[in-house]
């Protein structure tokens, strides 16, 4: 099979991490592939550099920054429209947020098996934490690639709610199993060109109108209905700068510190796309037998942003809105849905 590979690339100022990822794909010792940068606006001269020094590398340039969702929404159509579709079953696009840095072997071991996995719609390998030291000196700058877990796949709870799977554990081999999982994060996740046509909605694969936060549980969500796959590679190893991460299991004082630390454009988005996910993904008949655990989260959720985080009780506003938006992509996907809602909620429990 002559599987052919697309890797994108998001920037917005991204200059503090870019170089990095782009010389380690350089490195790589699985060499069939090209790669796409979609500039969201960056003033830090992204452009320039790529040009300078990779001028291999196709830009396409934005006036301004459309997001995580619309940016790669045009990467992906961008791909697939210099695709024929008899090869879209055989060919990858790989999502890749720039704070990444890919060991010589990571594409190699990820595009190894699959051939062999015809219903698989994405693929993710171990994501592991990097630091950087002596940031702020050019001469003394390293990099610290941890033994700390950032993502194996996401992970679905009761309360219908995602967590990457063993996020801030130690890496002691836990998870070096592959298996399915329910999705993969969009920090840096392959996907199948056949399986993002399938879940197409118009001239979107990740919705636009989230932005940016939870898109990759959205889209994670629909191809599972939809009947593909997702799959767990761990072999493939890479290492990623994340400002903030939450361990699956915190105590209410952690919890409460870590939400403190997030940026408040990030828990304004984060609030209002969950608020979006259940309206657009979560079956009624679903939202009943699990009340339990999803009413107490979500009122929870709304009076600790109305009393700590007032500035973001729009979030809820903003999500009202756009329910007419998110009912009709919700009778969509259900007209087209494979899987049913019982077959799905083994990932819930």
């Amino acid at each position: 099979m002559n599987q052919q590979l697309s890797i994108h690339i998001v920037a917005w100022n991204s200059m503090r991490f870019l170089p990095d990822l782009l010389k380690s794909l350089s490195n790589q010792t699985y060499r069939d592939f090209n790669i796409l940068v979609i500039d969201n606006g960056s003033t830090d001269g992204v452009e320039a550099f790529v040009r300078e020094h990779y001028p291999e590398i196709t830009i396409l340039r934005n006036a301004r920054n459309l997001g995580f969702s619309g940016a790669h929404n045009q990467g992906i159509r961008y791909a697939l429209d210099h695709l024929d579709p008899s090869q879209y079953s055989e060919s990858f696009i790989l999502v890749t947020n720039p704070d990444l840095i890919l060991p010589q072997t990571f594409l190699e071991m990820l595009m190894k098996d699959v051939a062999s996995q015809p219903s698989v719609g994405s693929f993710g390998g171990k994501l592991r934490r990097a630091f950087g030291e002596n940031i702020t000196d050019e001469a003394l700058q390293e990099t610290v690639e941890s033994d700390l877990i950032d993502s194996t796949g996401l992970r679905a709870h009761k309360n219908r709610t995602f967590t990457d799977r063993g996020a801030g554990e130690m890496d002691k081999a836990q998870y070096d199993e592959s298996r399915e999982v329910f999705g993969i994060s969009g920090a840096l996740v392959l996907y199948r060109a056949s399986a993002l046509q399938d879940v197409r909605f118009e001239d979107e694969f990740f919705d636009e109108d989230f932005f940016a936060y939870k898109e990759d549980a959205d889209l994670a969500w629909r191809l599972q209905k939809f009947g593909w796959d997702a799959r767990f590679v761990p072999d493939a190893t890479a290492f990623h700068y994340r400002g903030m991460y939450a361990p699956e299991k915190l105590g209410i004082v952690a919890w409460f510190k870590n939400r403190r630390g997030k940026s408040k454009l990030r828990s304004y988005y984060s609030n209002r796309n969950h608020w979006l996910l259940l309206v657009k993904n979560l079956s009624f008949f679903d939202f009943l037998l699990a009340s339990v655990f999803i009413v107490p989260i979500e009122i929870g959720r709304f009076v600790y942003t109305l009393f700590f985080e007032t500035q973001n009780a729009r979030a809820f506003v903003d999500a009202v809105k756009l329910i007419p938006k998110m009912l009709k992509k919700r009778l969509w996907i259900r007209k087209h849905q494979k899987r049913t809602s019982k077959d799905l909620r083994k990932w819930f429990i």
